[in-house]
């Protein structure tokens, strides 16, 4: 019969110390096939997680993303509608009310001008929200598709293109918007969004460029290169899901930085300018009488402050979530 001999087998193999082991390791082995959630972190059946699942694992658990989250929500959601937590009109103003405190309906009290400080607080979201957003998509896809391909071909694209970057590195940004923004007459975020775009691309298209060296020279690219995958098929299958984590975390924390720039610059005149509602046009116009009305700068300079701050700790989560040597 088949059983006994099986069990000779095993006794025979159990009773070297080499069998023992590999007869213990064996059994072993079967125990956590048979147990849900072993080392492997599945059960029978399973697929292994991969990074991107794993992060938004962490991400969920994380407080500091969530409050980022739920804030960043808002913001969008007053950007989309700012009429469904207003009624008012930011452009009506009552210079009989100016420099007045708060009052029934006008809780942050009005400007200069005599405007609704809450009102225009609140319809100021959608504008640094819009140039926040369009920047950070065209500074992540200029920067991606130009630093990917510089890091996957090398030779004289790359040696060029760190030589433009260069060149674009030696511009001060704020000096920069103050030259090219002063001849722009348009009111509308457009050339604000491109003059960021302009001179924020380097930025990502370096750390693109680093990530898709660095993917480059690992073994399944290799092996994919030698079973005859052609450039394009290793670049968008094997190198890019694998390298574009680290342009993904610049650019969410870049995000917070583009809406500060953009209230830098129209408070200096040169970004967007009036009838466009704008926080730093608010902080500008509110700055001569910051004494006898300083709730008219705090509001707007307060939301200002925590959007930014929203924007960097979720890029700070993001980042922690998805950087493997910090877990």
């Amino acid at each position: 019969m088949p059983e006994p001999s099986s069990r000779q087998s095993r006794g025979a193999i159990a009773g070297t110390g080499a069998g023992g082991a590999m007869d213990l390791a064996a059994g072993e082995a079967a125990t956590l096939e048979r147990v849900p959630g072993g080392p492997a972190g599945g059960g029978p059946g399973s697929r292994p997680r991969s990074l991107w699942s794993d992060a938004w694992r962490d991400l969920r658990r994380n407080p500091v993303f969530l409050l980022s989250a739920l804030v960043i929500l808002f913001l969008v959601v007053i950007s989309l509608r700012p009429s469904a937590i207003t009624s008012g009109n930011p452009l009506d103003c009552d210079l009989a009310k100016a420099q007045d405190g708060s009052a029934p309906g006008h809780p942050f009290g009005f400007d200069g001008q005599g405007c609704d400080v809450y009102t225009r607080t609140v319809y100021g979201a959608r504008t640094s929200v819009t140039v926040g957003v369009c920047a950070t998509l065209g500074v992540a896809l200029a920067g991606s598709v130009l630093g990917g391909l510089a890091g996957f071909f090398g030779g004289a694209w790359d040696a060029v293109l760190s030589r433009i970057t260069d060149v674009f590195f030696a511009i001060p940004v704020v000096l920069g918007g103050l030259v090219l923004l002063s001849v722009v007459t348009s009111d509308t975020v457009w050339p604000v969004v491109g003059f960021m775009v302009l001179l924020g691309w380097p930025q990502l298209s370096r750390i693109a460029r680093g990530s898709v060296i660095t993917a480059r020279q690992n073994d399944y690219v290799q092996a994919a290169r030698a079973l005859g995958a052609s450039p394009a098929r290793l670049l968008l299958r094997h190198i890019a899901p694998n390298a574009v984590a680290p342009v993904i975390v610049v650019a969410t924390i870049a995000l917070g930085t583009y809406i500060s720039l953009e209230a830098t610059l129209s408070y200096l005149g040169v970004g967007l300018k009036p009838p466009s509602v704008s926080w730093g046009i608010d902080i500008s116009a509110a700055s001569p009488y910051i004494r006898n009305a300083p709730h008219a700068l705090l509001w707007p300079s307060g939301a200002l402050a925590i959007t930014v701050l929203a924007f960097i700790m979720l890029g700070d989560a993001v980042r922690d979530a998805l950087d493997p040597k910090l877990r």
